[in-house]
């Protein structure tokens, strides 16, 4: 299960959303203001994270582009983006 910390109007948020859809991996979205605050996300992640982040099986696999460099690595997608 990948839980994905997004902001509206974030285009990697966006990009990563579509890559789970695509590939019919389960998830949850949360979104800020509406599932949490900034300061509940700079706990969570430290000062000066960006957004997405993305949590798969309790591993943090970090921002869009690592988080898709490790679904690669591990084939859990494919190439795709």
């Amino acid at each position: 299960m990948f839980v994905v910390y997004s902001k509206k109007g974030c285009p990697f948020c966006e990009k990563f959303k579509q890559v789970l859809e695509i590939e019919g991996l389960p998830n949850l979205i949360l979104e800020l203001d509406i599932d949490f605050t900034y300061k509940e996300f700079y706990d969570m992640f430290g000062n000066g994270t960006t957004f997405p982040q993305v949590i798969m099986d309790d591993i943090p696999l970090g921002g869009c582009q690592e988080s898709l460099r490790y679904m690669q690595k591990n084939n859990i997608c494919c190439e795709i983006l």
